[in-house]
């Protein structure tokens, strides 16, 4: 392909990503990789060259552009090196006098407003950098500074004791310490929401939308004795959990519900655990800088059903709660109706439950929980909120 054709590549393919952004229908990365399948000609250069276009396009628009043209007439503005390749053969068509091209924005300007008041202008370009690769090391079965040298370019993370960072495209999946179970790939963040829930030896624990079970598996690591159960009403996700566990030398327990029957499915727990963990689905908006496209799969009426959900999930994990035991809140967010917004309410409609101090050195208090951002703690935006339940 020439370089012209990959451009020309990128606006048919970003065609495809707006399309399925729409339908909620396939990732970015799975539709480059059916592209090329229909088209055997292009070499290894060729679909890594697109590939790079392709995300340089999301990353660079916030709102999603009206089609692939626009987009890319959008980044040859902003790198107008590229400008010689309209017209060229096989390439995009010369821009026509007037024609619309898309406008480079970070944020969609409807989500602004949206965004936790702890994240300044200076702070928002680190939500789209590109995100290191950060492994969890298997607690039960491995010490972390005994693997660090088996992974070239790895150090240690700053704030999750289990944690190797990476250079973001790091390939682990040939290493022997991963295929051995002793370390799973897991942001910083997300080890640091399952420090979060300090599960003691013994104690029952619920993840209630475990869903292929990372954070579950990082807490049977930390605490071996446990009782965990796992449950999620995906089975595809949560089928995934059982193969990591044996490979991690896990014991989990799953349990698949089906809406809107899980309390009744979850009886024999019924005030009877010492930790629930609520990983709620959420708007995504803390792992842009893994997923990109997120920003234009995101509308209103979307992140008006998924808040609607996280109350559900809030109110169905503190009947599982025992009297004296804590539920713990978490969403890969960084906007306040589903963080600190989402826990007031829950404190309204629980008026008896409190919250608790939680046990980690890292983001920032924001309401009755604490915010983790890529710009302050370099890793993926959480918030977490963690509550107990009166005696």
């Amino acid at each position: 392909m020439t370089p012209a054709a990959r451009l020309q590549a990128t606006a048919e393919i970003i065609d495809e990503v707006i399309a399925s952004a729409r339908s909620d229908g396939p990732p970015a990365d799975s539709i480059v990789t059916r592209y090329f399948k229909q088209r055997r000609y292009a070499g290894s250069k060729d679909r890594r060259a697109v590939r790079e276009l392709v995300f340089r396009v999301i990353r660079l628009f916030g709102d999603m552009p009206a089609n692939g043209r626009a987009a890319v007439l959008g980044l040859v503005a902003q790198e107008p090196e590229l400008a010689d390749l309209l017209g060229e053969p096989r390439g995009p068509e010369p821009r026509a006098p007037g024609e619309g091209a898309a406008e480079p924005r970070l944020v969609p300007a409807w989500l602004l407003d949206q965004f936790s008041p702890l994240i300044t202008p200076e702070e928002r370009p680190a939500l789209l950098e590109r995100a290191p690769l950060d492994l969890r090391v298997n607690a039960a079965r491995a010490e972390r500074n005994d693997l660090i040298a088996e992974f070239e370019g790895g150090t240690a993370t700053r704030l999750s004791p289990w944690g190797i960072r990476l250079p973001a495209d790091t390939r682990i999946d040939d290493q022997p310490a991963f295929a051995s179970g002793l370390v799973e790939v897991q942001d910083e963040g997300s080890q640091l929401i399952a420090l979060a829930c300090a599960v003691g030896e013994g104690d029952r624990v619920v993840d209630l939308c475990a869903g292929a079970g990372g954070k579950a598996l990082a807490i049977a690591a930390a605490a071996p004795s446990a009782t965990i159960l796992a449950t999620d009403s995906n089975r595809a996700r949560l089928s995934k959990l059982a193969p990591r566990a044996d490979r991690a030398g896990a014991k989990i327990e799953t349990r698949l519900l089906n809406p809107p029957n899980e309390l009744a499915e979850l009886e024999d727990w019924h005030a009877g655990a010492d930790i629930v963990l609520v990983d709620a689905p959420c708007s995504g908006s803390g792992t842009w800088r893994r997923n990109p496209e997120g920003r234009w799969r995101l509308t209103p009426q979307r992140l008006d059903k998924v808040v609607a959900t996280q109350a559900h999930l809030l109110d169905m994990a503190a009947e599982l709660v025992r009297p004296g035991g804590s539920l713990i809140y978490a969403v890969c967010s960084i906007l306040s109706r589903e963080g600190a917004g989402q826990v007031d309410d829950f404190l309204i409609r629980h008026s008896s439950w409190h919250a608790q101090n939680i046990p980690i050195a890292a983001g920032r208090s924001d309401g009755a929980g604490r915010l983790l951002t890529p710009g302050h703690d370099a890793t993926d935006g959480f918030f977490v909120a963690r509550l107990e339940r009166p005696c």
